[in-house]
């Protein structure tokens, strides 16, 4: 096979894609994935390079949202899942590899003394919100406006809202991301204005009294990869702290900015971290970690069991077997490497845009990066 000029409606994507959509609604079970007028579907990949069902070769920048952050096929982690293929796919038991990949999380990770694992990053902020809940006894959380932390109802509020809804830009209007949300989670869910120091300390304070949570990703995806500030995150710390709220750090993407996390690389450790993509070496992964006082609502042996967290695919050998072979390879000198690589490409970006006189900006930090194009002026 060649290559394909897309779009082809004759060509192999075109066709499956027509055949997905008589059997799933939108013809696909991932909503990002979709493209007009078809999705390319995939056939196989290499390293940084995937190839098409026609047989089109290309860079894979997005390296299925950065969950395979060694690139496709890494002998090491493909040598772990051979190796447990061969002892457990699945069990109805606690496994050795569970505690190993525990372990090294836990010792790496300042803010996490003990860690629990589910099966995605969406799971890691749920359950990371129900233990805050259980912990305090409170029922309302708070989010930054235009973040992203999965799709739990209690968070997916205010992602991209259109301006018509912003509210007030220092206490913005909590807005459903999707149908399907009650009137009752918007009403619990206090969203902030991201890096505002003063209207966000304001908020906080106001709602501290029925505050469970606040949950932030500091490195905010939905955003471009924008930084939170320094002052916005001390900020936020000392303020949860003084007042009995417990911080959550959404690390499922941020978590590759650092050997000891995004918290690591700013200096501030929360509460409770959520994590994903990474830690599951490409498989379906998830875990919820904090300190040992908090993460006792988990405890199984303390009665009443506060917060029950079970799950037929928790801690699946296969997944916690690539996880740790993934996150093993990731040492600092791993990190030095893959940061250079991101400033590489971000200051590549920056010199062609403007090469080509075109109205884009480049954001990012670490090894994250985001291109985006506008007609309107950059702030």
């Amino acid at each position: 096979m060649g290559d394909v000029v897309y779009p082809d409606l004759n060509s192999r994507s075109a066709k499956l894609y027509e055949r997905g959509r008589l059997v799933m609604p939108g013809g696909n079970s991932r909503v990002g994935v979709m493209f007009e007028p078809y999705p390319l579907y995939a056939a196989s990949g290499k390293g940084c390079r995937v190839i098409d069902v026609d047989g089109t070769e290309r860079i894979d920048f997005v390296n299925n949202w950065s969950s395979l952050i060694h690139g496709h096929g890494n002998p090491a982690v493909l040598a772990a899942l051979a190796e447990q293929s061969q002892k457990l796919l699945a069990v109805g038991m606690p496994t050795e590899v569970e505690i190993e990949l525990a372990e090294l999380l836990c010792d790496r990770v300042p803010g996490i003394e003990q860690i629990r694992f589910s099966n995605s990053g969406s799971e890691g902020v749920l359950m990371a919100l129900r233990a805050a809940r259980a912990f305090t006894g409170r029922a309302k959380i708070a989010k930054v406006e235009g973040a992203y932390h999965g799709n739990a109802d209690s968070i997916e509020v205010s992602v991209a809202p259109s301006p018509k809804s912003f509210g007030s830009p220092t206490a913005p209007a909590s807005v459903a991301a999707t149908e399907g949300l009650t009137e009752s989670v918007l009403r619990d869910t206090i969203v902030l204005p991201f890096n505002d120091v003063d209207a966000t300390r304001e908020l906080i304070v106001l709602h501290s009294a029925d505050l469970a949570a606040v949950v932030i990703d500091p490195v905010v995806s939905r955003m471009g990869f924008v930084e939170a500030t320094p002052a916005y995150l001390q900020m936020i710390r000392e303020v949860t702290l003084e007042l009995g709220i417990v911080l959550i750090f959404d690390e499922v993407f941020s978590f590759r900015t650092g050997y000891h996390g995004v918290q690591g690389r700013y200096g501030i450790t929360p509460d409770l971290t959520a994590l994903g993509k990474v830690i599951g070496g490409g498989l379906p992964v998830g875990a919820t970690g904090g300190s040992a006082e908090i993460m006792s609502v988990f405890d199984q042996t303390l009665k009443p069991l506060r917060v029950e967290h079970g799950g037929t695919y928790n801690a699946n050998p296969m997944t916690m077997a690539a996880g740790l072979a993934s996150m093993i390879q990731m040492t600092p000198e791993a990190y030095t490497r893959l940061d250079a690589l991101g400033e590489r490409a971000r200051s590549g970006l920056r010199d062609a845009i403007a090469d080509a006189g075109l109205p884009g900006k480049v954001y990012g930090c670490a090894s994250m990066v985001s291109l985006i194009f506008s007609n309107e002026p950059f702030s």
